[in-house]
């Protein structure tokens, strides 16, 4: 137990520099603006939407089904709301706990002795982790690894009480049920299933390639033929499951998300998927350089044979297949025990002897672990614990290495992304694995204390250095602002994009522009990005600048409804109705297939209607206005906030004098927001008008109670006080209003009508001067 403590410590005391870590990148969506985590959302919608939120038979949907990986992040938000503090715990305990996981597996495998401790310190400290750790969306994949590895460790159990022990098939159950909670935590942990397999068959069983095919046919091992037989079957019965669950088709992603994926080129497409295992390869080795992103042009397409790159495709599958021919080859008669050489079960070293429990020709083929006496020990046979050759261990490497990597290939369907460095953190227990065997086999096989030393001690620095970059990168992931300067170098576009949204948050405009600009420099049709740049100049009152942004949004990207709406607003305000009117209408008949967010666009979509309705009314198309409001309200997405949309709709029945359903809407628009000040304002004056004065006023006195520095409450209570006959209170009232909203001309002019009223004349003089100079040419 001391090697998976010390183990699970560390990768506990590395991590603990992302407690205090706000959310980042892609938590926002999964956490912060996912619905499926609010109390007031069905619990049971986590079973039937994405990772994301949305409905995974919607053909904008991603696909990615984790419903126990969403239900922990509804916990999460359940006990601390949006703190990231406790996300960020669950996140490292998950992440210690598989560490000892994956270092009580090694000592299996390798022994209870230093060569375990460095398998499970270098899987503790390996930077390509904090992607997965210091993310909180990562932990879909720390959670499916800790039932992956429960289920492994499972079925070795069956393995090894196979044919002597009842409780065998209740750790064949155990497996199966950790690989389907390892699946509903990331698609990627069905794949323990194959890897199980590959123990059973090459591992526990030694066998070799050639010997599979008889084994099978003479019916020499039939308890092997059937559990690996259940393993299929139960594999097939998961990935069936999904697919139907998922509407039985493959996600859609943008080009941007695998540009080899969107490449004419087959040629390009060829080259460019055989070249990422070996990139993915190199970030396991020398994780010197991590991105939050990869896509877009992080890492370029390879076109044509000439491309350098290639050199390193052909080296990583030529080392592959020499590993694989190590593992898989005809056995010498020297092999391995608790790290020594033995020969014919005696040991050529100092140490234990160790027996060979495989035999050859005609006779049965037996497992390579002698059992313990309590898991059913074969008579005669040597009552220590046999540890599995260096070929065993190479071949389960290789099987825990690539096996769960194949989803990320674009073997069997195209993925949305280029390279994702969570994605990596099953596979990394192959990479720790094969490097501690290689050590070992090396540390073995030198006869010089000086080499033997020195191979300990470069593994050792190797952990080091890995547990340095580890805590170094860790500070990447404190915030957003961070975490995008550190991603420039490999993707600049993405990361400048990023970042300018970050800036802008922080009302850093000038270097937000020019962050943005930087991002449109290295990919200038980034439809986001300019819808980005168009918003930022809106909001600075630079329009032309904007409209000309979001046209190159829209013409980037014809579906982007929120830059339809922003167009028509920036249009209706600068009172050119007929253009708003075609832009908003355009913008409702966007359908949100195929869309990465659906809840944004139908969002957009909403606000489009709700500002056509806005211009109908104001052009006192009072009843096309309702038309309108009724569509919207039909196409509303269940977050949005309907309550101005509501208020405006009792605003048109009000015109049309039906004054019970405005009512109505009134107060539908104060349930949905109980401080709604436009509310409390439009069915003050219904009240007023139909004569509950004292329940009008109070009304209005709430508004003022709810934001006394806004102007426009004080001129609604100021008109009902004149309509009350209480002229020295209305001018008041007026008066307060001029001031806090003095740049207002319809708050200004009003103001003075009321103090003329009453009888005020040298105030009224005074306020009517200021309303001439706000708009010279209507007075």
């Amino acid at each position: 137990m001391i090697a998976e403590l010390v183990s699970s410590a560390l990768g506990l005391a590395l991590y603990l520099n992302t407690l205090s870590a706000d959310f980042c990148y892609d938590d926002s969506r999964a956490i912060k603006t996912n619905q499926d985590l609010l109390p007031e959302t069905p619990w049971t919608h986590i079973f039937y939407n994405d990772f994301w939120g949305t409905l995974l038979t919607h053909s904008g949907s991603h696909k990615s089904y984790r419903p126990l990986c969403t239900l922990s992040f509804r916990l999460n938000h359940a006990i601390g709301g949006l703190n990231p503090w406790s996300y960020h715990l669950v996140n490292v305990l998950l992440h210690a706990a598989v560490t000892g996981l994956f270092t009580n597996f090694s000592k299996i495998l390798l022994g209870d002795g230093y060569w375990t401790f460095m398998a499970g310190l270098m899987f503790a400290s390996h930077p390509i982790h904090t992607e997965a750790v210091a993310g909180i969306v990562g932990r879909a994949d720390v959670g499916a690894s800790f039932f992956f590895l429960l289920s492994l460790l499972c079925y070795m159990k069956h393995c090894s009480t196979r044919g002597s022990s009842a409780r065998t098939w209740g750790w064949f159950l155990g497996t199966g049920m950790c690989a389907g909670c390892s699946m509903l935590w990331k698609e990627q942990g069905v794949t323990v299933l194959a890897v199980s397999a590959v123990y059973d068959v090459f591992v526990f069983h030694r066998l070799k390639m050639k010997q599979i095919l008889p084994t099978i046919y003479k019916r020499k091992n039939l308890s092997l033929f059937l559990s690996i037989s259940l393993l299929t079957f139960w594999g097939t019965s998961l990935l069936g499951s999904r697919l139907y669950w998922m509407g039985n088709k493959p996600p859609s992603f943008s080009n941007s998300d695998n540009p080899a994926a969107d490449s004419d080129s087959l040629l390009a497409r060829t080259l460019t998927f055989f070249y990422l295992p070996t990139k993915n390869l190199w970030l396991l080795l020398c994780p010197d350089t991590l991105s939050f992103d990869w896509s877009m042009d992080a890492v370029p397409l390879l076109k044509t044979i000439s491309d350098w790159r290639n050199l390193h495709t052909v080296a990583f599958y030529t080392g592959l297949l020499l590993l694989a021919y190590f593992g898989l080859k005809s056995p010498s008669i020297e092999r391995e025990c608790n790290g020594k050489f033995v020969t014919n079960g005696k040991q050529n070293a100092n140490g234990h002897s160790c027996h060979s429990e495989v035999e050859y020709g005609n006779s049965e083929i037996k497992p390579s672990f002698a059992s313990k006496v309590e898991n059913g020990i074969r008579n005669n046979a040597s009552q220590r614990t046999q540890l599995p050759s260096t070929e065993n261990i190479v071949v389960l490497s290789l099987s825990l290495l690539i096996i769960p990597f194949v989803p990320a290939t674009n073997l069997f369907f195209y993925v949305g992304f280029v390279i994702a460095e969570r994605v990596l953190y099953i596979p990394s227990m192959g990479f720790c694995l094969l490097i501690t065997v290689g050590a070992r086999a090396l540390y073995v096989k030198v006869q010089k204390r000086f080499l033997k030393s020195l191979i300990f001690y470069a593994t050792a620095a190797l952990i080091v250095f890995y547990g340095l970059k580890t805590a170094i990168r860790n500070g990447d992931w404190q915030n957003e602002e961070m975490l995008y300067r550190s991603g420039i170098k490999v993707n600049p576009a993405k990361a400048w994009g990023n970042l300018g949204n970050v800036l802008k948050s922080q009302s850093k405009i000038s270097e937000a522009e020019s962050a943005y600009r930087n991002a449109l420099y290295y990919r200038s049709n980034m439809a986001d990005m300019l819808y980005n740049l168009g918003l930022l100049l809106q909001e600075n009152s630079r329009f032309a600048e904007a409209l000309h942004y979001y046209k190159l949004a829209i013409g980037s990207r014809p579906t982007l409804a929120s830059a339809y709406l922003n167009t028509g607003i920036i249009l209706m305000n600068q009172g050119k109705s007929e253009e708003a009117r075609r832009t908003f209408l355009k913008c409702s008949e966007i359908p949100d297939e195929n869309l990465k967010d659906p809840h944004a666009h139908k969002n957009s979509v909403t606000s489009c209607l709700y500002n056509l309705g806005k211009l109908y009314h104001e052009q006192g198309h009072y009843e096309d206005a309702l038309s309108v409001y009724k569509e919207a309200i039909q196409k509303m997405p269940r977050q949005f906030a309907p309550q101005s949309l509501y208020n405006m709709m009792g605003e048109a029945y009000m015109r049309l004098s039906m004054l019970p359903e405005a009512e109505h809407w009134y107060m539908e628009s104060l349930r949905s927001k109980t401080d709604h000040i436009p509310a409390h304002l439009t069915y003050g004056k219904l009240l007023a008008l139909t004569g509950r004065k004292s329940e009008a006023e109070k009304f209005f006195l709430k508004a003022i109670e709810l934001d006394p520095t806004k102007g426009n409450c004080y001129m609604h209570y100021g008109q009902f006080l004149l309509e009350e006959a209480r002229l020295i209170e209305a001018a008041e009232m007026a008066k307060k209003a001029a001031e806090l909203d003095s740049t207002e001309f319809d708050v200004v002019f009003n103001a003075a009508h009321m103090l003329r009223q009453a009888s005020l004349n040298e105030a009224a003089e005074k306020y009517y001067d200021l309303a001439a100079r706000l708009r010279p040419n209507e007075l």
